[in-house]
């Protein structure tokens, strides 16, 4: 799954904890957070702590992946068309 944003990773930490059958308060205990942290987590404020939002994640058992955006493929056809490199003009 990609996540672009704060509030991306919000909805899927909660969208999680539901399919869990977790309450926020039960999540915050098995995570070592309070309730109101992980409903700011879960409102996607901006400012929620890294260390602690990693320990959700792993209290929910996921991980959490990073690597490189995908490049997007490129038509080179239409690409050297827009140039003017197209032998068809």
């Amino acid at each position: 799954m990609r996540i672009d944003s704060i509030g991306d990773l919000g909805l899927f930490v909660r969208d999680e904890r539901r399919r869990q059958g977790l309450s926020q308060e039960e999540l915050a205990i098995r995570s070592g957070t309070s309730r109101r942290w992980l409903s700011d987590l879960e409102g996607g404020k901006v400012t929620v702590e890294a260390g602690l939002t990693l320990k959700v994640i792993a209290a929910l058992d996921l991980i959490l992946e990073v690597g490189p955006a995908p490049t997007p493929e490129i038509d080179l056809d239409a690409f050297l068309d827009n140039l003017g490199g197209s032998d068809d003009h």
